[in-house]
């Protein structure tokens, strides 16, 4: 009786084996060529077969393990599902790829996002400076209050025009060097914790803003007072307009996290708060890469270049390129991505 059963199995795993392998042996050809290259080296009609030898493989593999046939055959068909399911359905990006893709569309279109923050931000940012510019420019003993002896450097309304220029000079120094290092860190900080506390109903964000602001006015002010408002204008533009636009841009990520925590709508805060989360995300990432060339320019850019226009130019430089690589609109796809995007797409479910 056991050796007519065994012969049965035998017998019925021989002939399931002899309907099906061959679609099992197509697949395997086909996922073998998708693991060597990518889905452009298919054709059409090997990409429409896909799904369908999907199905197939994992209708054989429930077959199976329902009527019991040998294991080594069940592990050959779950090896082969699983590589069909990561193939198909993973992600398959080259590295180089989903970073080109991220700087071709994800962190522009990310930023072009955030438009209504970006301006609450860059308004916040805008008052703060005219502020502490207001404040010290009436009483200079403000100065004092609002900006820290770490951050000043020396620089402050009772030091002389003379020493007041030397700060401003190409020429390597060591307080400059402080300065530039600290004032960098702390608008690194401010970026950081600017995003970071959103959630709070965006306050701490705005109360971050109107600080970092208010502080870059009453150094404003002090250099106006002494006759070099041009020159110092100079001397932070050239870093200035990435770095500030970076801090504006981090105010206006955690203000879209904190306004999604105030105002979730039909969802609940803490699924509301994550959506916001995914892109609030992507500018930041892009907002470290900012701080980084802003780090750059300020320590290389700004000790080279001793000419207040060629700063300016520069400064200006860097704030139309942000402008234009963020805010301008993009043209149609080349055509092999125009025509890649016409192939079939496998979804979810095995449909192409």
């Amino acid at each position: 009786m056991s050796d007519s059963r065994t012969a049965d199995l035998s017998f019925s795993t021989a002939r399931f084996r002899e309907e099906r392998e061959a679609d099992w042996e197509e697949f395997d050809r086909l996922l073998t060529r998708l693991e060597k290259g990518s889905a452009r080296s298919l054709t059409d009609e090997e990409l429409l077969r896909l799904p369908a030898l999907y199905r197939a493989t994992l209708s054989s593999l429930s077959i199976a393990r329902a009527t019991s046939l040998d294991r080594a055959m069940l592990d050959y068909l779950e090896g082969l599902s699983l590589r069909g399911y990561f193939l198909l359905y993973g992600v398959r990006e080259s590295t180089s790829a989903r970073m080109g893709k991220f700087f071709r569309e994800d962190w522009p279109r990310a930023v072009r996002g955030l438009w209504k923050e970006v301006l609450v931000s860059f308004g916040v940012m805008l008052l703060a400076v005219l502020a502490g510019y207001w404040l010290v420019s009436a009483d200079p003993q403000w100065y004092h209050v609002l900006m820290s002896e770490d951050m000043a450097q020396g620089r402050t309304p009772e030091a002389s025009r003379a020493e007041l220029a030397d700060t401003l000079k190409a020429e390597a120094q060591s307080g400059l060097e402080i300065f530039a290092t600290m004032l960098f860190t702390h608008n690194s900080q401010v970026s950081i914790m600017a995003f970071a506390l959103g959630f709070a109903f965006g306050i701490p964000t705005l109360v971050l803003l109107f600080y970092n602001g208010i502080t870059l006015g009453a150094m404003i002010a002090v250099f106006v007072r002494a006759g070099l408002g041009v020159e110092f204008g100079g001397w932070l533009s050239i870093h200035g307009t990435t770095e500030f636009f970076a801090i504006v841009l981090a105010g206006a990520a955690g203000l879209r996290i904190g306004t999604a925590v105030a105002f979730p709508g039909a969802h609940d805060r803490l699924h509301a708060a994550s959506v916001a989360g995914r892109s609030s995300a992507t500018v930041m990432i892009g907002v470290v890469i900012m701080l980084l060339c802003a780090g750059l320019l300020e320590g290389f850019g700004r000790q080279l270049v001793g000419s207040t226009g060629l700063r300016y130019a520069i400064g200006g430089m860097m704030l139309f390129f942000w402008l234009t690589y963020f805010y301008l609109p993009r043209g149609r796809k080349n055509p092999a991505d125009a025509r890649a995007d016409k192939r079939p797409r496998l979804l979810p479910g095995g449909a192409a």
